[in-house]
């Protein structure tokens, strides 16, 4: 019996463990799932600087003409003190003299003799950046769970933490079978296929941050996935295209079966991809996606990525549609819940015109997709919907309802 969309989700999510630990230097982190809470180590500003080019002052000082009596770079170690009656030259990022109570810029000030003349009514702290406004010691910077990006390594940086404790990237391995298919180097006869799956899978696994080995194309004989499914086994997913079917020389799921494949499930109540299927041998992760191009990556880009971001160790796992207005009236075949490709700009969901399973012209043109309900029969201009992005990952810590 087929399983639901939500209920293929559930048997993902409840069956898949994050990877184990690793630490790393910040520089290779991009990417990476944190493993643990980061604390501030360091005030930022760990001392009270200046946040412009100019004078160091009191407030008693406005409107008067005084004296510079030095001028303090920053990374100075300067010692004095401020007196009443005195300008302090003073750059940006330099630490304020004890005594100052503003800074005035470079700009606000007018030449006199032998010195700078200062505007009238002056302000308390102008222009200074106070010790720990932006970063206070012992204050939580980063969560365990959170994905790290370029800002995560800047706040990484600022407190001089030189590594973190992060999750291991899962390893796919990837293969198709049929006799049909060659791959884009080799020569295709005029009854043969070039095998577009294994490269589009192998992309997009390395775009959402995993390490990916391509195993090859199987041709259809147990024997030969038999050997594929060896070399995958020290991955710890195993995604396949092609011969999950009932056809005469749909052989994998009875192939994998010799590895002892746990089946979770083996149908999606979805059009196109129903013969999608997911299991494990031991601890490792099996998707076995349909061999037509359009249906394989669809399937991928729900059931796949589930599969990664249950495996990655985000706090963030569950894939997050972004609501959209529909383009234009679209008909549908009710019956079976449907996958839409399309194009969302923003504001508008633009179905594309064509997207038959065995297509593969819809995947570059579309950047999301859509749901729809089995009992929709069409879909009207302006309709509210929700798409589900293949060019970013939005995600959210809560299952979150798909269809449209």
């Amino acid at each position: 019996m087929a399983v639901t969309i939500e209920q293929a989700f559930e048997l993902i999510y409840t069956n898949i463990k994050p990877k184990s630990l690793k630490i790393i230097p910040i520089e290779e982190a991009l990417g990476y799932i944190l493993a643990e809470d980061i604390i501030a180590v360091h005030n930022l500003p760990p001392y009270d600087n200046s946040a412009m080019d100019g004078y160091a002052v009191k407030i008693e000082d406005s409107g008067k003409c005084l004296q510079v009596s030095c001028t303090i770079f920053a990374g100075d170690n300067f010692e004095g003190e401020l007196s009443h009656g005195e300008a302090i030259k003073i750059m940006t990022g330099a630490r304020i003299p004890l005594g100052t109570q503003c800074i005035v810029p470079i700009e606000d000030v007018q030449k006199c003799q032998n010195g700078v003349e200062l505007p009238q009514n002056l302000t308390m702290s102008r222009h200074i950046r106070l010790a720990g406004e932006d970063i206070k010691k012992e204050q939580q910077l980063l969560s365990k769970g959170e994905k790290i990006d370029a800002h995560q390594i800047t706040l990484l940086a600022s407190q001089g933490i030189s590594h973190i404790k992060v999750h291991k990237k899962p390893r796919i391995a990837l293969f198709a079978s049929g006799n049909e298919l060659k791959m884009h180097f080799e020569q295709v006869e005029e009854y043969q296929f070039y095998n577009t799956n294994t490269p589009t899978l192998l992309s997009r696994s390395q775009e959402l941050g995993c390490e990916v080995e391509f195993i090859g194309t199987a041709i259809d004989t147990l024997d030969d996935i038999h050997a594929h499914i060896k070399s995958a086994l020290d991955c710890d997913i195993i995604i396949t295209s092609g011969g999950v079917s009932v056809g005469d020389a749909d052989f994998t799921k009875e192939a994998f079966g010799a590895f002892g494949y746990d089946i979770l499930f083996d149908k999606v109540e979805i059009k196109p991809g129903k013969p999608t299927t997911f299991g494990k041998i031991g601890d490792k992760a099996i998707l076995n996606l349909p061999g037509n191009p359009l249906a394989a990556a669809l399937n991928f880009e729900l059931f796949g990525r589930a599969i990664i971001y249950a495996m990655s160790g985000a706090k963030k796992k569950f894939i997050n549609p972004i609501h959209a207005k529909m383009k234009n009236d679209v008909k549908l075949r009710a019956g079976r819940r449907a996958v839409i490709p399309g194009y969302f700009d923003g504001e508008f969901f633009t179905p594309c015109e064509q997207y038959a399973p065995g297509m593969v012209s819809p995947l570059a043109r579309a950047n999301a997709f859509i749901i729809t309900d089995e009992n929709c029969s069409e879909i009207t201009k302006e309709t509210i919907v929700k798409t589900i992005s293949t060019k970013f990952s939005f995600c959210a810590k809560k299952f979150q309802p798909l269809s449209s």
